[in-house]
């Protein structure tokens, strides 16, 4: 079940396409009672400050809950509504299809399960990107090979998080991405909140209102996490920024990944090597981000030369 404090999720062990299940979670959390149940475990107060900031200009920030575990999207549905989100549950990818077909309803933020039966999670948002369907998309998921990641965020989704992982972190992961301006009444709409400022490193540009990254007055499609990290190297241009800290930025301090105890720099290269990619297809000459063997990357700080 779902607790504030315990897992996001959890469920029994499947295999529902060959795989090992990896989804075994132990029951030992209690599901957030909803209104009228009595006195549900408090939140830690940085949950509720959190809770407090994702609130839409508009009301309430429209979620969508995909996943065929009905327990589980019970227990997450109740916290989330807890936290302030207005929720609605999909069984499977091609009921929430069918609504994104037949009806005016469009979620603020899309959380989707990888393993389901039918038509799986990727595919999915494969469906929802072909049909010009642009909101944010979470992988929700037990799968923690990182082929599954890289595929979701090269897909189109915006973040993975595994099902392992705490509700505060989910918590912390959407209000990143609210921070980026992927969601509604994130660009400063909310009265006495200033947009931060632009950060501009020779021709790169950076909107985190936005979430927006120019480089040569080309936008550059970056994945939240992708967006943190340049940002992260851009306000330090021309110094190193440890493997560590960057990948900090991806699953929350400390998280272990990976072969060995510097298993996550394999991780790290994959990302960047990503990101890269991304600036070279609008700039073939693109060498801005230098790695530093041994250490991490850096933004030079230097104009680049000229086109």
């Amino acid at each position: 079940m779902v607790g504030p404090r315990g897992c996001v999720g959890e469920r029994a062990a499947q295999n529902k396409d060959g795989v090992e299940p990896l989804d075994t979670f132990s029951r030992s959390t209690v599901r957030a009672k909803r209104p009228g149940e009595g006195s549900a475990t408090p939140p830690p107060s940085s949950l509720s400050d959190t809770a407090g900031g994702i609130q839409s200009s508009e009301g309430r920030t429209r979620l969508a809950l995909v996943d065929d575990d009905p327990l589980f999207r019970e227990s997450l549905a109740a916290n989330l509504g807890d936290a302030g989100f207005e929720v609605r549950e999909f069984p499977d990818g091609e009921a929430f299809l069918a609504v994104m077909e037949s009806d005016d309803y469009r979620p603020d933020l899309t959380l989707l399960d990888w393993r389901m039966p039918g038509m799986n999670g990727i595919e999915v948002l494969r469906r929802l990107r072909e049909e010009g369907l642009e909101f944010p998309v979470i992988f929700l998921t037990a799968l923690q090979d990182q082929i599954y990641e890289e595929t979701a965020l090269s897909t189109g989704a915006v973040d993975y998080v595994e099902k392992s992982r705490s509700f505060g972190i989910l918590l912390a992961r959407i209000s990143l991405i609210r921070g980026a301006g992927k969601l509604p009444g994130s660009g400063g709409d909310v009265e006495g909140e200033r947009d931060p400022p632009p950060i501009v490193v020779g021709e790169l540009e950076l909107q985190p209102a936005a979430g927006k990254a120019i480089w040569r007055k080309k936008e550059i499609d970056l994945t939240v996490t992708e967006f943190q990290m340049v940002c992260t190297l851009a306000e330090r241009a021309g110094k190193n920024v440890r493997y560590r800290e960057l990948y900090d930025l991806v699953h929350g301090k400390g998280f272990i990944a990976g072969d060995g105890g510097e298993g996550y720099r394999a991780n790290m290269r994959t990302f960047m090597k990503r990101i890269r990619q991304k600036f070279r297809a609008a700039d073939e000459r693109f060498d801005q981000i230098e790695n530093y063997p041994g250490f991490g990357y850096r933004w030079r700080k230097d104009e680049p030369s000229a086109a």
